[in-house]
Formats: structure tokens, C-alpha cells, sequence
């Protein structure tokens, strides 16, 4: 293996209506893996390519050219998951929105479930130095596994927990970006399923190349 390329939903339409901020903080979140690949001086590439259609067909059109050697797809699940396995997944993702996975091996297939918003309120300490003075910490879902809490109860904790803030409520183009930057990635992994799996993933797909 000589490339590693991550295909992430989300940030609009163009680089400037969040991709490239978002992308920042991802890659930031990722840091051990991106130094991992370096190291291995394998060519690292992650990318945000807006909605999860364009990003499948992104992923896809990767894969079937053999652009990259490894070619990762991460989206939100957007609903729960009942059987969260490679081939579960893919399930899923069938079953939801009619993608066609045949010649894509399950492993690269990955999800954010239900949504990123999940990974950031992961660590809430962390949310709290961002937000500062008025934040609302006890406001935040309380369950250890978050891949669990749907999708409409993490944003209207998030905005609970947020809108007494100077920053204001939580945006996901605003203020997004720098809270990825901060977050602890073991912390993330301890509370999310769906990012220990993709770290995990990677960190054996570097390793082994």
C-alpha cells in the first residue's frame, strides 16, 4: 500500500461553505493515524466531498479506478444501526439509501453514527473550554455509549448545553471545525464505537502496509 484516502460526509457544497474547515478538523482528530501513514511514508489523503451521495459516489469512483490503494468511506449513519459489522454497514447503507456496494470490501465502509455530532459531545470537558462561561455540561446526553443516542437528541442537547454561551448555540459550520481540534481521541473511541472502529481499522491498515 502506498495511499490511504478518506472520503468524509459533509461541508457543504464547496470548500468554502465548510469543507475545508471541516476537513482541518478531522484531520486533527486523526492526528496519530496521519503521523502512522507518514511515517510509513504512505501518501495520506482525507477529503470532505459534501453530501453523502456525493461522497459514496466520490468513494466509489476511487475504488473502482484504483486512484488510491486504500480508498475509506465515512458517513453518518443518520439512523441507529442494528447490526454494526463490516457487512452490517454495508447493510445499512443498502437498505437506506440504495448505494451499490459490489467490488467495495465491507472493511472500508465506516460510519458516524449516528452523526459526527455524537464524536463531539464525547468529550465534554473539552466542549466546555471551547464554549466557556455559561455552558451547560449536565445538558449533554448522559449515556457512555453515544453511537445509541439519535440524532435529533444530540443536537437539541448540544443546543441546550450551548445557547447561553458567547459563541452561541452550536453550528456545525462555525464551530464544528476548532471543537474536532480539541477533542481527545481516546476519549472519543471510549464512548464511540463507530470512531474505535475506524481508528482501529486504520491503525491495522497502516501498521500492515
Amino acid at each position: 500500500m502506498k495511499s490511504i484516502a478518506i472520503f468524509v460526509e459533509g461541508g457543504g457544497a464547496t470548500a468554502n461553505s465548510g469543507q475545508d474547515s471541516l476537513r482541518e478538523g478531522f484531520e486533527a482528530l486523526l492526528k496519530p493515524q496521519k503521523e502512522a501513514a507518514r511515517k510509513k511514508r504512505l501518501r495520506w489523503q482525507l477529503g470532505l466531498y459534501g453530501s453523502r451521495n456525493q461522497t459514496f459516489k466520490a468513494f466509489r469512483n476511487a475504488v473502482l479506478n484504483g486512484r488510491v490503494d486504500e480508498a475509506v468511506l465515512l458517513v453518518d449513519s443518520e439512523e441507529p444501526v442494528s447490526n454494526n459489522t463490516p457487512s452490517g454497514r454495508l447493510a445499512h447503507l443498502k437498505a437506506r439509501d440504495g448505494w451499490d456496494f459490489e467490488s467495495i470490501d465491507a472493511s472500508r465502509v465506516h460510519l458516524m453514527t449516528q452523526c459526527m455530532e455524537a464524536w463531539i459531545v464525547a468529550d465534554p470537558d473539552k466542549l466546555e473550554e471551547f464554549y466557556g462561561q455559561g455552558f451547560k455540561k449536565n445538558a449533554l446526553p448522559k449515556r457512555q455509549i453515544l453511537d445509541e443516542e439519535a440524532k435529533a437528541s444530540l443536537y437539541s442537547s448540544l443546543d441546550a448545553a450551548t445557547k447561553g454561551t458567547k459563541k452561541g448555540s452550536y453550528g456545525k459550520v462555525t464551530h464544528a471545525s476548532e471543537i474536532l481540534k480539541r477533542l481527545r481521541p481516546s476519549l472519543v473511541a471510549a464512548r464511540c464505537v463507530s470512531f474505535q472502529q475506524l481508528t482501529q481499522w486504520l491503525d491495522a491498515a497502516i501498521g500492515g502496509a
